[in-house]
């Protein structure tokens, strides 16, 4: 099925042609046609699946009917990372620059000076892509206004209210005229994000694309037994015996992703860290480091990887464990994409075994505990207590007493005792 047969207009689908869409994806062939319709849209597909294009293309059209008087914003995009924002930016100017009337297209992100962004809006503009925090500020700062908006995207829902955006989103929608087009794009639905859907969508055309298995992205799961001091001397031994040319690994916090760095790079391994407190520039210099293998090992927090699509990317590593199963599907989904294989490790020390188990049991998974030869755990798991979740899908266990939490120090103290610190 071609894009001309979705109701797009020829200049539309020469300008998709032109950046490289060959065949629409089943999302687009589902929302293009109800988008165009002026339904509202709940899409349901996995990062990769082409959902930019699938909301890019019916709002480009919608952006060709003039509009009378002054320039003012009339498509509004929320994206909850800047990085993510800058992607989907890029690819709407792509498409946009093939079209027949010029359309002023505004990338809105913090982590970079506010003036630039304030000039920018002098004499409006017609499309907006921006993280929460930024587009508030922006608005209070009386840069732009969102009363004209006909057409709201909010991509990667999940992930919005997954990084506390939730406050954020409810001012941004008080300000938005009654009268518009809501698509709501999410790979995944807990609870909180269905009751923002339901919410903000009425009566919409709900388009579900689900992996079918022959096209699920190969991805080995590896869990690997190893004690925490042990860790970075393990990903330095299966980078090198496992010749990954780039691998992306994943920690808890920006310290630890400076810290397990620093480590690599003077041990040889040229690799680069990634949070969320890196300004802007930093952020996308590291990235692009990354993406032409000027770094092979990027170790990054969640916050800051959220949005990163890197391509051919063989390996990922969780060097701390994500916090929900929900995190350990976008995590791992970084690597096996466009049919290319990948790999995805997993550290378990003692400390973690009921974490990952229950992350094991929400995904269907059984992924057996591997020993590597000099680097067999000491630490004995604690006895498994079933843990309840949180309402955002994080694990919480049996809460330690005072004594547990000692006896465990005192173990791990005298582990690295015992052995190499990191």
């Amino acid at each position: 099925m071609p894009f001309s047969t979705l109701g797009l207009i020829p200049s539309l689908v020469r300008a998709a042609g032109k950046v490289g869409y060959a065949t629409p994806t089943p999302i687009q062939s589902g929302a293009i046609p109800a988008i165009l319709r002026g339904a509202d849209l709940l899409g349901a597909a996995q990062t990769g699946s082409g959902k930019t294009a699938a909301f890019a293309l019916p709002l480009l059209q919608a952006m060709l009917t003039p509009c009378s008087g002054e320039r003012r914003v009339r498509a509004l995009v929320l994206v909850p990372t800047r990085e993510l924002a800058s992607q989907v930016g890029e690819a709407i100017r792509a498409l946009a620059k093939h079209l027949p009337v010029p359309l002023k297209i505004a990338i809105l992100t913090g982590g970079v000076s506010i003036n630039p962004q304030m000039m920018g809006l002098r004499g409006g503009a017609d499309i907006v892509i921006a993280t929460p925090g930024r587009l508030i500020d922006l608005i209070e700062q009386n840069a732009l206004k969102l009363s004209a908006v006909s057409m709201l995207v909010l991509d990667e829902a999940d992930r919005l209210l997954d990084m506390g955006f939730s406050e954020e989103i409810g001012r941004i929608l008080a300000l938005l005229p009654e009268r518009r087009q809501n698509l709501f794009f999410s790979a995944t639905f807990p609870a909180e994000v269905q009751a923002l859907a339901e919410g903000l969508l009425r009566q919409p055309v709900r388009v579900e694309v689900e992996a079918l298995p022959q096209d699920a992205p190969a991805i080995a799961q590896r869990a690997i037994a190893v004690d925490s001091p042990r860790r970075t001397q393990l990903l330095k031994h299966l980078i090198l015996d496992q010749q990954w040319s780039r691998v992306l690994v994943f920690v808890a916090t920006k310290y630890a992703a400076e810290h397990v760095a620093d480590k690599l790079q003077r041990n040889g391994i040229k690799a680069g860290a990634l949070h969320g407190e890196f300004s802007q520039g930093t952020r996308g210099q590291v990235l692009a480091d990354f993406k032409a293998s000027r770094l092979q090992v990027l170790v990054a927090t969640d916050v800051a990887a959220r949005g990163i699509d890197i391509v051919q990317l063989p390996a990922v590593v969780n060097y701390d464990l994500p916090r929900s199963a929900v995190d350990y599907t976008h995590r791992i989904g970084r690597t096996g994409r466009a049919g290319q294989s990948g790999v995805a490790v997993s550290f378990v020390g003692a400390d973690a075994e009921a974490h990952f188990r229950l992350i094991e049991k929400r995904q269907n998974l059984l992924i057996p505990r591997e020993r590597i030869a000099g680097f067999e755990p000491l630490e004995a798991a604690a006895p498994f207590v079933a843990p309840v979740s949180d309402e955002h899908g994080g694990v919480k266990g049996a809460r330690k007493s005072k004594k547990d939490k000692l006896r465990e120090a005192a173990a791990r103290d005298g582990a690295a005792a015992g052995g190499k610190a990191e």
